[in-house]
């Protein structure tokens, strides 16, 4: 049976999602002291509790036959086995192996070890720029996966940072970013890292030939070699860049950018924190996949996660999910989980070219935990969204000055508490009527303080942040995202429509460059195309267009 919706447990969750709706999580809690107990798992150094969830014992039953009728075991064994699970490229996705100390990937073991040696390096002050200085600053160059990873990892794990190096990075080709980068380097002391699985994504190129001739003009040398190398999956064309073979890291086919932060693609995170580090970060992910393959569905965290947001998606008609770290150094991870859920599970046709009937993937959103308390947390509450939540918290904090984690802590639990309580007429009425106001004025009021609560989240609660916490952390939300493809019965893996913006972008861009526009365009883009035109002072004598966007 090919049409999920016509299976059994889809068909039974629907008549169970009828009997749920009414009913209100805080009087599962009256009426079960151990909810709790039975709706959390203890892992390693993580407490995932998903009492506050809108579900019973049945409730999972059901999720869990879904999961069974829709082959999900066999589906997580092919994509562990090697097979080509990304059906519409034929490849796999074997992004796990990258982390497995027992690869069977020869290449992959050598790439490490190349990885290994360069920071080593870097960190003994052997490589050093073209004047002979050694690197005090790393700065990446790269856009999607090849830039969210590196920069929400670095950012997260600040702490445990190499003292002699910064790093910095370029994403964007707006020239104020690049200029805000070159103000904060010293370019003797540089090295660019230009990631690039296909080393032809036109943003990562544009910005690497700028930080080149920066470079060149800064140094007054033609020769800057010393101070480049480069990721890719395609040695010729970085070399063709002008950089040494010796000096470029590889990538696969078989990784997609969004889960290439294991891959070469790490090697900021490598030369921030170490090797040792690093392979305590792959070292958590690792012990995440092993969880993922040998844990049944309902003690697995992934596929709970996973089979809970089908529950609210296509049941509730949740269009949102936010993820809420009350953790400074997280501040970034919901950005980078946000291209690895909505490039992923973002589709309308499932894996026999078929339209689909319900939805897939939600929009993520989210706030970092205080920040977000006094801001967004207000739609959370009483807004008419239906936003089930995520909320990331960490018990132990190494900063000793200050002693904040206790208000930290509470903040994070006291918003999960209030979104599933809530708080009733009654409750509102007898606060303000303690407060001494007048009978009327109470009434009116106490409808505005009404808040629905009931509304569901999880809580991933961590002992600390580590290079492994964090890759385990990360692992979870990557098998939560497979979990969800494969019942949606979508290919998680390809993303076709962003390809569709790299293939108008050249025509555009070569528009934009010339006096005359020859392709046609719909009647907005050309508009605008004329309208910045006129904002320009164009003179096509000073226009160099790169050979790479002139349209064929």
């Amino acid at each position: 049976m090919d049409n999920l919706i016509d299976r059994l447990a889809w068909q039974r969750l629907k008549n169970h999602y009828q009997l749920i709706n009414p009913q209100h999580i805080k009087d599962w809690f009256a009426n079960d002291p151990k909810r709790f107990e039975r709706f959390s798992i203890a892992w390693e150094n993580l407490l995932f509790d998903y009492s506050k969830n809108r579900i019973t014992d049945e409730t999972i039953e059901l999720l869990c036959q879904l999961a069974n009728e829709c082959g999900l075991k066999n589906k997580i064994d092919a994509l562990f086995a090697g097979s080509p699970v990304n059906t519409t490229e034929n490849r796999p996705a074997m992004h796990m192996a990258l982390r497995d100390p027992n690869s069977p990937f020869a290449e992959v073991k050598a790439a490490r070890a190349k990885l290994s040696a360069f920071v080593d390096k870097i960190h003994r002050d052997e490589w050093v720029g073209a004047t002979g200085k050694p690197i005090r600053h790393i700065i990446n160059i790269g856009i999607g996966g090849s830039h969210l990873g590196p920069f929400m990892t670095t950012q997260a794990l600040k702490k445990f940072a190499i003292p002699s190096l910064q790093c910095h990075f370029i994403s964007n080709i707006d020239s104020d970013h690049l200029q805000e980068v070159f103000r904060k380097i010293d370019p003797e002391t540089s090295l660019f890292i230009v990631s690039s699985k296909s080393f032809s994504t036109s943003e990562t190129l544009m910005n690497a030939n700028t930080a080149r001739q920066w470079l060149q003009a800064k140094l007054n040398l033609t020769d800057v070699s010393s101070h480049f190398v480069a990721i890719t999956a395609d040695e010729m064309k970085a070399k063709k860049f002008g950089i040494d073979e010796r000096n470029v890291f590889p990538v696969w086919d078989w990784v997609g950018g969004r889960y290439s932060i294991w891959s070469s693609i790490g090697l900021p995170l490598a030369l921030m924190i170490g090797m040792e580090n690093f392979s305590e970060f792959l070292a958590g992910a690792h012990a995440m996949d092993v969880h993922f393959q040998t844990q049944p569905f309902a003690q697995n965290i992934p596929v709970l996660m996973g089979l809970l947001g089908i529950w609210y998606i296509n049941f509730f008609d949740a269009e949102h999910h936010a993820i809420i770290p009350y953790s400074h150094h997280l501040n970034y991870f919901r950005n980078y989980i946000q291209q690895s859920d909505m490039e992923s599970n973002g589709k309308t046709t499932d894996l026999n070219g078929n339209a689909l009937h319900y939805r897939t993937g939600p929009i993520i959103i989210g706030e970092q935990g205080c920040e977000g308390q006094h801001s967004v947390h207000q739609l959370f509450h009483q807004g008419s969204h239906f936003v089930p939540i995520d909320f990331i918290l960490v018990a132990e904090n190494d900063e000793e000055e200050f002693d904040h984690q206790d208000m930290l802590v509470a903040s994070g639990l006291s918003q999960a508490s209030a979104l599933m309580r809530g708080k009733t007429y009654e409750q509102a009425y007898t606060e303000l009527q303690k407060l001494g106001l007048a009978p009327e004025e109470i009434q009116n009021l106490a409808q505005h303080k009404v808040i629905p609560g009931n509304k569901p989240n999880n809580v991933l609660f961590f002992e600390k942040l580590t290079p492994k916490s964090l890759g385990s952390l990360i692992a979870i939300y990557e098998h939560k995202i497979f979990v969800q493809g494969a019942i949606w019965n979508i290919n998680s893996f390809d993303q076709w429509g962003v390809e569709l913006g790299k293939q108008l972008l050249p025509n555009i861009l070569f528009d934009l460059q010339n006096a005359s526009t020859g392709i046609e365009h719909d009647a907005s883009t050309l508009g605008l195309i004329n309208f910045y035109k006129q904002t320009q002072k164009f003179d096509l004598a000073q226009t160099e267009v790169p050979a790479e966007t002139v349209p064929e």
